[in-house]
């Protein structure tokens, strides 16, 4: 087979083992890239040529991260030319060929900055939809995706389906969320979408509305109020807001869908008013249990000093 042939063989494989549409498109696309940058059959690549496509996504200015996503899916690719068709060849991406990556703390909002951004917030739809984000953790792809059947009011949850990994998880509504999402469905009334949030005006009115729509009106608030902030700086605030309220961390990494909890982890270098409240919280107890002795030791402090003057 050709490249091309085996490249179609791995997305039929893809689809089989039930990867989400959206996955299955990013590992054609960066595949096809990788193809189309070199002449030689796919099963003749050394690991020279991988190094050599790497400086090239470098001098194309592309992030780390997006370099490590391109060399992660590379080296599947090849796992499965070896495993499921045989080919006889060695995985010319070795793991040690990632980038190492910087460890930003993730960002979120304080609370009055919280307070500014939703002041300008007045649509419902909009305001449904960050509330999603900011009370239950949604990303902006699953707010995008969310269907009407989805809400549950009398138990107050919601059902994610299909989330990141393809997961489904079930968050809860907070009472300002469930509002919110009352006041934008009365306004939205009863169109044969199932989606839940829909374009409001233009050509494409009434259709469900896509990531980078509800991402522009993030951007359209953000200059409004003046604060820096991105959808997924909600999502953060929700974790850290938790955090700070003693949840759990198994807790917050259920919300989130996180698949391993170090990823949650990150959320407690953020969170210095937890730290500060356990140290206090901590402390009052070790001073509570020493204190008698450190009164002592001080009184015979005070003695020997006097007898020194004497």
């Amino acid at each position: 087979m050709d490249n091309a042939e085996l490249i179609v063989s791995y997305r039929r494989f893809l689809k089989r083992r039930n990867y989400s549409v959206h996955t299955v498109k990013n590992y054609l696309n960066i595949l096809g890239q990788f193809s189309r940058w070199f002449t030689m059959p796919i099963e003749e690549v050394t690991h020279k040529e991988i190094g050599a496509y790497t400086e090239h996504l470098l001098r194309k200015r592309h992030r780390p991260k997006t370099i490590n996503c391109h060399l992660g899916t590379i080296r599947a690719f090849y796992d499965h030319l070896h495993d499921e068709e045989g080919l006889q060849l060695i995985n010319p991406v070795k793991k040690a060929y990632r980038l190492r990556l910087p460890k930003p703390l993730p960002k979120h909002l304080k609370d009055e900055q919280v307070a500014l951004l939703f002041k300008e917030i007045k649509d419902t739809r909009d305001r449904a939809m960050f509330m999603l984000m900011l009370r239950c953790g949604l990303r902006v792809e699953e707010v995008a995706r969310l269907s009407i059947d989805a809400i549950d009011y009398p138990r107050r949850q919601l059902f994610v389906f299909n989330g990141k990994g393809s997961k489904d998880r079930v968050v809860y509504l907070s009472e300002d969320t469930g509002i919110a999402l009352a006041e934008y469905l009365k306004k939205r009334g009863t169109p044969k979408i199932k989606k839940m949030f829909l374009v409001q005006k233009g050509p494409m009115k009434d259709k469900p509305i896509s990531v980078r729509g509800i991402q522009k009106r993030m951007e359209y608030y953000a200059q409004k109020s003046g604060i820096e902030v991105s959808c997924h700086h909600l999502r953060h605030t929700m974790a850290t807001q938790l955090l700070n309220a003693d949840a759990d961390l198994v807790t917050i990494q259920d919300l989130l869908g996180h698949r391993r909890i170090t990823t949650t982890q990150c959320y407690c270098r953020v969170s210095n008013l937890k730290v500060q409240r356990d140290y206090y919280k901590a402390m009052e107890v070790v001073l509570q249990r020493t204190q008698p002795r450190r009164e002592n030791e001080l009184e015979l402090g005070k003695i020997s000093i006097m007898d020194n003057r004497a």
